[in-house]
């Protein structure tokens, strides 16, 4: 996936999230014509994995990107009490 060999990247590849400050997806459209997304934000230099999922329909699933973020502040909390 071009995103290993080339981070930092922009659109179409990937793309911020409008409502979730600093989520962000990778936008997969595989040959069979199924689209998957990646939830991921950056902390440090580190890029963190917080969600996958293959699309059904166009638009994002609200319970998708409510796990994410959930994700995301869980994996902030424990960083923090790490320190």
């Amino acid at each position: 996936m071009a995103v290993e060999f080339g981070w930092p990247c922009g659109e179409p590849l990937c793309k911020s999230l409008s409502g979730y400050a600093g989520l962000r997806e990778v936008r997969s459209d595989l040959p069979d014509g199924t689209i998957a997304r990646v939830f991921f934000y950056v902390s440090g230099s580190e890029m963190v994995l917080l969600h996958g999922f293959v699309k059904k329909s166009q638009k994002t699933p609200e319970k998708d990107l409510k796990l994410a973020n959930k994700r995301k502040k869980e994996h902030e909390r424990y960083e923090t009490q790490k320190d």
